[in-house]
């Protein structure tokens, strides 16, 4: 009878088996498509015999864990390479902002402009006592500063619009080191009662990679299996079961930023000062936007208000020796700004010469309406090396906008090169934590044939028992 009972408990427990096995294949079916899910597998063990004698009786199997298929090293790898692929996105598309700033074969830009005004002082050196040519050359010049203008509004629309994106995905962050903690918690718990939290691991490990895709970090998992997480250097987000937050904050104007942009600042509690960690922040999404913010951006801005200031000066310099159509002279053609910085958005023409182009000087002495000599002088910048040694105007405009171009081809090359890394890196993991629906499928006939032979089994035993009992009643 006792070992009709064990028939029975072997029956009883295979069937067991058979039933979380098959749970297990649906599990790993309904996750085919979930980003970051690991195959899970169940592991099957002897069940321990029992002993009679010198003989040793087979008491079935059991289920000794639920694991998943997972490799730490590729895993980590992968968080890596999408921490870089990150960077060289957010660079990108950064870049291809700032690329459309310069982008002249669409819409009319700056060198344009500037060939405009100088071929409109080209014909006033040829008729300089034309009022119409003096008027053409009074609206060309308003158009280049407004254009002066356009690109420097344009460059501090991309920073506005660069900063919105920092405090985004720093928002994003905040929300995954949340989460991070909260699954420390939730692992260690299972974990420490003896079983396998293999859903919470497979979470926690996305969203590292995620954290990690906008902004550099460090994290490693201690013995009693919760994560701690580094943004930087030094900002401690997650520590056991608490998670420290990053923000973006306007701060005044630097030497590499405008005024307002923002800085990031890590709050470690209510009480301690926040930590500016901006510079530490060099990896991820964040990393490169603020690469682009803080390095191209403002030193695209530098050059444009050089450009601008040394035009306007350098005009000034000869329209000031020249005299006007009143026998005036020492006046200033454009509104030269006091300062270097920002010279792009203030630069304009003199207001005496909006109000009467007669005030435009041509004349290279008193009384002479017909002397070209200083709006010729003026023609002649065009081709005078008056941005450094080797460079006239456009050929330091021209410098810029190859650049520019330059360095938005190798960002976006950089990003489509580490995507497909990326990719590959994917791959070679769902190679090992992929599920396959076609070998799932056979798991599942393989699980149910098991449980329909453990039915069986039991049925079987269950029939002994009717054999044995009507013995006793004959």
């Amino acid at each position: 009878m006792a070992r009709i009972h064990s028939m029975m408990d072997i029956g009883k427990r295979s069937m067991m088996n058979s039933q979380t096995a098959l749970q297990t294949s649906g599990h790993n079916i309904s996750n085919k498509s979930t980003e970051g899910f690991s195959r899970q597998r169940v592991e099957i063990q002897t069940n321990v015999p029992v002993g009679q004698g010198q003989l040793r009786y087979g008491m079935g199997s059991k289920t000794a864990a639920v694991t998943r298929i997972n490799n730490p090293y590729l895993e980590r790898q992968i968080g890596n390479e999408r921490s870089l692929g990150g960077f060289y996105d957010g660079k990108s598309e950064a870049m291809s902002r700032v690329e459309q700033v310069y982008n002249e074969q669409q819409n009319k830009g700056l060198n344009q402009f500037v060939s405009d005004f100088f071929s409109s002082v080209h014909e006033l050196s040829n008729n300089p006592e034309s009022l119409a040519t003096r008027t053409q050359v009074r609206e060309t010049a308003d158009f280049l500063t407004k254009d002066f203008k356009r690109m420097h509004t344009q460059l501090h629309e991309i920073t506005r619009d660069l900063d919105q994106q920092i405090t985004s995905q720093l928002d994003e962050v905040n929300g995954m080191t949340k989460e991070i903690a909260s699954l420390n918690e939730k692992i260690q718990s299972v974990e420490l009662s003896g079983g396998f939290a293999n859903d919470e691991r497979d979470r926690r490990d996305l969203l590292l990679k995620q954290v990690g895709e906008r902004i550099n970090i460090r994290w490693a998992e201690g013995k009693d299996t919760t994560v701690t997480v580094t943004a930087g250097d030094s900002a401690l987000l997650v520590a056991g079961y608490d998670a420290k937050t990053l923000a973006a904050k306007p701060t005044s104007e630097s030497a590499n930023k405008a005024e307002g942009s923002v800085d990031i600042f890590y709050f470690n509690n209510e009480k301690a000062d926040p930590v500016n960690v901006t510079k530490q922040i060099v990896g991820g999404k964040v990393g490169g936007t603020l690469a682009v913010r803080d390095q191209v951006v403002t030193e695209l801005l530098a050059d444009v208000d050089k450009l601008a200031y040394s035009f306007a000066a350098n005009v000034n310099e000869i329209h000031r020796s020249g005299f006007n159509a009143y026998n005036e002279t020492g006046a200033n053609f454009f509104e030269l700004p006091t300062d270097l910085r920002h010279a792009s958005a203030n630069l304009s023409v003199s207001s005496n010469i909006m109000d009467d182009v007669g005030r435009i000087a041509t004349a290279g002495a008193v009384g002479s309406p017909g002397d070209p000599r200083i709006a010729t002088r003026m023609a002649q910048l065009q081709n005078s090396k008056t941005m450094g040694a080797d460079n006239t105007f456009d050929e330091f405009y021209n410098s810029i906008v190859g650049k520019v171009g330059i360095q938005a081809s190798r960002a976006e090359t950089a990003s489509s090169t580490q995507r497909d890394i990326v990719k590959q890196m994917n791959n070679l993991r769902e190679s090992v934590s992929g599920v396959s629906l076609d070998e799932e499928a056979t798991k599942l006939i393989e699980y149910q044939k098991s449980f329909d032979a453990s039915a069986r089994l039991i049925r079987t035993a269950d029939e002994m028992f009717d054999t044995i009992l009507n013995l006793k009643r004959m």
